[in-house]
């Protein structure tokens, strides 16, 4: 009977008994008395029954609660849940049980669990049960419907009536795949580590025993690389590091003590690349070698001198009185570096430029800038004519920031397209008319007007620029003479003149950017003549060589520009397969004199025993034509015939044909 039922049957009882109680009311006596009283202490009783029932509704309703709690965390629990009796047969099954053993929650009732079990436990699960004992962490091997067994950690608590009988179990079922292969992996790696621990404990054994013995030949090593950190490899004079931090500690003490005066001296060996091109990097080595052991001798205990790398060299004088002391040692540098000396049997010589800078000259905070002074000056002396030394000054930095903003300007001019191509004559002194023309480059400077190439033709090698410069001058030149010669049929414009620099001559791919040209304007390789320095030959060699033999083969002429201004050997001209040789204006400006034109004779017969053509430049008088003529020269050049004219002004000479 559920507890609705019972209370509506004692609503029932009750009313029962009141209607009786009425009825004897009306009928008094001693033996109704005893019914009476016995019925009210029936009333009594049925009260506290009521109260009874009331309470085990309230009691009623909190069992339920609690049951619909206890049926959600059955129901919703994340391991499986399983309620069977005592002899292993599901009754009751959550959802997570279902999905572990791979069977629909509700046809898991009534099934035994051991049919899950795997076959090789089976056995133990069955001792297990009829041993009626609690487990915990009891780890056994699971096999659901479909699929693997997979481990499986169970927990097991026996169920029991109120008198103590066993009624079933309670099974609480957790996958511990991932764990147990997490697990093995740990396993794995634990062995793996103690295999290497125990390889590592030997190594470090081993190298143990050989620690003893390295010590003192890694103290020996560090002694030697702190060396080679702040000691030149070739020289063994200090390295930059060490002269830079000297320079330091010298500014350092001259801002405590302001009568302090100390000089760096930046010293670069004059042509010491052809040297080194000539004999070869191991002789090359050796005479640097011998160069430091000089400057070793040249300053005092206190100064120091530095290789800074290549040629240069830097020296720095501590405590000097005053610039006298600098020059004194830069002097005494000099006589030492001028004296002969012999590498492998060859006696040697040797000049160098140098440049100093004085701690007083400019309140110096850094020593980048003494060095940065000391190298202007360096560089001075150089462009002054090598041999000699130079002192800093302000107007040396004017100029290199001048030298700066001209090297921007040309940037600019180079996108904007300033430069202009001016072309003068050469004359054929046989025919008397013009043979063809020099591409000669200008600058039209929006500010500073018509620039001819000395005002910026040096910085423009230095920097770079004079590769894009050189390839526009010989593109324009070859398509204008290409132009002139199929508008006019100008048959008797056989040549076109184009200056090569030293830079663009050592260019890897040259003969290939010049074969473009050629092929991209049209022109023959016949009507174009490449003027070249003696430079080029000197400080190029066999690379120069191999390149005029290439342009040559080509059909292109070759021209030594400048003739005897230069330091060219007979020698090695006579190797070379030159078409012309150009006589500079300055033998020509004064032939008049008899050793001039002496010299201009035998240069002339020089050319011609090598059958070299010779075409004399700055030709500006009749006098000057009618002796080259007399002479035998070829072809001249020069304002006599023409001064350099645009496009359009040389065409207009063209068309008037002229003769001398």
């Amino acid at each position: 009977m559920n507890v609705d039922r019972f209370n509506q049957q004692i609503e029932k009882l009750y009313s029962q008994i009141q209607v009786l109680l009425q009825c004897y009311a009306t009928k008094p006596n001693s033996q109704e008395e005893i019914i009476t009283e016995t019925f009210e202490e029936l009333h009594t009783a049925m009260e506290e029954l009521l109260t009874v029932s009331e309470e085990l509704q309230v009691t009623r309703t909190a069992v339920e609660k609690e049951r619909q709690r206890y049926q959600d965390l059955f129901e919703f629990a994340p391991d499986g849940y399983l309620v069977t009796n005592a002899i292993g047969t599901i009754q009751e099954a959550n959802q997570a049980a279902a999905t572990l053993l791979g069977v629909r929650q509700k046809y898991l009732v009534g099934k035994p669990l051991i049919i899950f079990i795997d076959q090789q436990d089976r056995h133990s699960f069955s001792l297990q049960i009829n041993n009626f004992q609690e487990l915990l962490n009891w780890e056994i091997k699971v096999q659901p419907r479909q699929g693997e067994p997979f481990p499986t950690m169970i927990k097991a608590s026996a169920v029991y009536d109120l008198q103590g009988k066993q009624l079933g179990w309670r099974w609480l079922l957790s996958n511990i795949s991932e764990r147990k292969q997490a697990e093995e992996m740990l396993q794995q790696s634990y062995e793996k580590l103690e295999i290497r621990v125990t390889q590592r404990t030997a190594e470090l054994v081993k190298a143990n025993q050989k620690l003893q013995t390295e010590i003192t030949e890694r103290k020996r090593v560090e002694s030697q690389l702190l060396y080679l950190a702040f000691h030149d490899a070739l020289t063994g004079l200090p390295n930059r590091a060490a002269f830079m931090k000297r320079v330091r500690d010298a500014i350092d003490y001259s801002k405590r003590y302001s009568d302090y005066l100390f000089a760096v001296l930046f010293i670069d060996l004059d042509r010491f690349k052809l040297i080194n091109d000539s004999l070869g990097h191991i002789k090359g080595d050796q005479f640097l070698l011998a160069i430091a052991n000089k400057l070793k001798l040249c300053v005092r205990s206190i100064d120091i001198a530095a290789r800074l790398g290549g040629d240069e060299f830097t020296i720095l004088l501590e405590g000097i009185q005053d610039v006298s002391d600098a020059i004194k040692a830069v002097e005494r540098i000099q006589q030492e570096l001028g004296l002969p000396f012999e590498l492998d049997g060859q006696e040697m010589f040797t000049t160098a430029s140098i440049g100093i800078a004085l701690s007083s000259t400019v309140n110096y905070e850094h020593p980048e800038e003494l060095l940065r002074d000391a190298d202007t000056a360096m560089y001075r002396a150089k462009l002054l004519g090598r041999a000699r030394y130079e002192l800093f000054n302000s107007d040396m930095y004017a100029d290199v920031l001048a030298k700066l903003q001209l090297e921007a300007e040309l940037r600019r001019a180079i996108e904007r397209k300033e430069f202009r191509v001016y072309y003068q004559p050469m004359v054929s002194l046989t025919k008397g008319s013009i043979l063809g023309f020099e591409a000669l480059l200008r600058w039209q400077h929006p500010e500073r007007g018509l620039l001819n190439p000395a005002d910026f033709i040096s910085l423009a090698e230095e920097t770079g620029l004079i590769f894009s410069i050189g390839k526009r001058v010989l593109h324009e030149a070859c398509s204008q003479m290409q132009a002139w010669r199929m508008c006019h049929n100008s048959n008797f414009l056989e040549k076109i003149s184009v200056n090569l620099s030293l830079k663009q001559f050592s260019q890897a791919d040259l003969i290939e950017q010049i074969g473009q040209i050629l092929h991209s304007t049209g022109l023959d390789a016949a009507n174009l003549v490449l003027e070249i320095t003696e430079a080029v030959i000197v400080e190029n060699g066999d690379k120069a060589t191999a390149a005029i033999l290439q342009l040559r083969e080509m059909g292109i002429d070759l021209s030594i520009d400048d003739f005897g201004t230069g330091y060219c050997s007979l020698g090695r001209l006579y190797k070379f397969p030159i078409s012309v040789l150009k006589i500079d204006r300055s033998f020509i400006s004064l032939m008049s004199t008899n050793s001039n034109l002496e010299i201009i004779e035998i240069i002339i017969t020089l050319a011609h025993k090598l059958g070299v053509d010779v075409l004399a430049e700055g030709v500006e008088t009749k006098e000057q034509l009618a002796l080259l003529r007399k002479l035998n020269c070829e072809y001249a050049q020069g304002n006599f015939f023409s001064v350099p004219l645009n496009s359009s002004a040389a065409e207009a000479l063209i068309m008037t044909n002229p003769r001398w």
